[in-house]
């Protein structure tokens, strides 16, 4: 276990070189099974029992350092399951073995540990080392400060050394699986199925964005990398199944950033029959459940605010929020020109050369005034038709949609339709409205589909349906500042090799 002076340039030698002595002595590098009787959780959870029993156990884990001193050294293991010190003493593991794991095991290396438990003269909980076994020889050494990495280029591109070196990144991974494992529970008990679509799809729709082509050989066709499930689940439901859900990757072709990432974790569920405020109802206890059962609270410091995820939750209109935040009626301005004008007439500087229509007008001004100032969980209800082609023409109010979403400090977590639209001859319109938009430069529009209207044409009962981005929602509750700190492994840029 030897602290190497090396530099890092040629440690990776040194390493090598140790395995081939190591080989030469019969001693194997790589073998297939361990022997662990105890986590070192398990340890730590019962050591006074253990202390007191002298009771022998046997442990495995990654090698993190240590301190020789003549004939005996300290070092520290840690496992999935927590950390833990050992000691190890010449005349108990035989001068030979004492040596070889000197001389031969470096840190960063997986060992098999035997021994019992003690306490050190300074009160710490450790293990008395009776044997020992390499498990796994490490050719290349930790990152230097591994303890405490920061480099995000390196902390993105190679997880597996954050993991290693940061518990807090390891930590807000193991809320994110309890999150989703919480979510499907939770829909589970309430009767919803779960099922899968395809992620190939000739024709990408259920969103507004811009998706990845890929080409398949055999079929020598054009495949898209689908960004929702959308269409597919709602074929399901026109299928007959009235409660169903997808948790599930989805692929867009957008910018990357704090809150973007080109492929993310989406669960989209659609439940036929259900009522309006039923199905909000519905939602804001999903999110309850899914938070309370993955971070034990509903109280949530993002930042400098803290996030107080206890229902009931704000609700606000879309043309309320515009209207609270800088004073636009989106109900006087029925034209692009009308918008312009009164964002000029309120001394407001908004850059609208990337809307296509009125709909992507709207949404520039909301997403640039109103939606940055909502901080608490806050449902924004009745989008502007234009924005949401899937779903219904609002009761009474043509102009808007059937739609809600859930904001958290200036960002959208919960799409949802609480009247997905179900007519046929409104939903071809709709796509026709959609192909002259793409027409006119939008790279966003959805497409015809028409394999999805003849469905639809079948018949598709009164139908709720939404959508919630895993990824955003956990960021959220883990007060990371970017997306790429709850996905494991984000979208980078490549590395070209020379």
């Amino acid at each position: 276990m030897v602290e190497s002076t090396e530099t890092h340039q040629n440690e990776e030698e040194v390493r090598l070189r140790k395995l081939s002595d190591l080989a030469a002595q019969n001693i194997e590098t790589y073998p297939n099974e361990a022997n662990r009787t105890h986590t070192i959780g398990d340890v730590l959870s019962s050591f006074d029992g253990l202390l007191a029993n002298t009771t022998s156990v046997t442990i495995v884990g990654r090698l993190l350092n240590a301190r020789w001193h003549g004939g005996s050294a300290f070092a520290d293991i840690s496992d999935a399951s927590g950390k833990i010190q050992l000691h190890l003493r010449k005349d108990v593991i035989g001068e030979q073995w004492y040596l070889t794991l000197k001389n031969f095991i470096d840190h960063g290396d997986f060992l098999e540990i035997s021994g019992t438990a003690i306490i050190t003269k300074v009160g710490e909980r450790t293990i008395e080392v009776t044997a020992a076994r390499l498990l796994a020889k490490a050719l290349r050494p930790l990152p230097e400060k591994w303890h405490g990495l920061q480099d995000t280029e390196i902390r993105y591109r190679h997880r597996e050394l954050d993991l290693i070196a940061n518990s807090d990144v390891r930590d807000r991974f193991i809320v994110r699986s309890k999150l989703v494992s919480a979510m499907r529970k939770f829909l589970d008990e309430q009767g919803f199925l779960e099922v899968e679509t395809p992620i190939l799809q000739p024709i990408p729709g259920g969103a507004n964005a811009r998706p990845f082509i890929t080409h398949h050989n055999a079929l020598d066709s054009d495949f898209y990398l689908r960004i929702a499930p959308e269409l597919y689940l709602k074929r399901l439901v026109v299928g007959g199944f009235e409660k169903i859900y997808e948790i599930g990757r989805c692929f867009r072709n957008e910018g990357i950033d704090y809150a973007h990432n080109p492929e993310f974790t989406m669960m989209e569920l659609y439940w036929a029959y259900a009522r309006k405020n039923e199905f909000v109802d519905f939602l804001e206890n999903l999110i309850k459940v899914v938070i309370q059962s993955s971070l034990g609270s509903l109280k949530v410091t993002y930042e400098e605010n803290q996030i107080d995820f206890e229902a009931p939750w704000a609700q606000k209109t879309f043309r309320q929020t515009i209207l609270d935040a800088c004073g636009i009626d989106i109900d006087l301005c029925p034209t692009i020109e009308t918008v312009v004008a009164a964002t000029r007439a309120k001394n407001l500087t908004i850059d609208y050369s990337g809307a296509t229509g009125l709909g992507e007008h709207y949404d520039t001004l909301y997403k640039k005034t109103a939606r940055v100032t909502i901080t608490q969980p806050t449902w924004v209800f009745d989008y502007p038709l234009a924005l949401k082609p899937l779903a219904k023409v609002h009761p009474t109010d043509p102009t808007k949609s059937a739609s809600v979403q859930l904001v958290v400090q200036g960002a959208e977590v919960v799409n949802a339709y609480y009247y997905d639209l179900n007519n046929p001859v409104d939903q071809r319109q709709r796509f026709i409205e959609q192909q002259g938009l793409r027409e006119q430069g939008s790279e966003e529009a959805q497409w015809m589909d028409e394999e999805f209207l003849q469905a639809l044409e079948q018949g598709m009962p009164p139908t709720s349906g939404v959508g919630i981005g895993i990824d955003r929602l956990v960021a959220f509750i883990t007060n990371a500042a970017s997306l790429k700190e709850v996905i494991l492994f984000p979208t980078l840029r490549p590395i070209t090799h020379e």
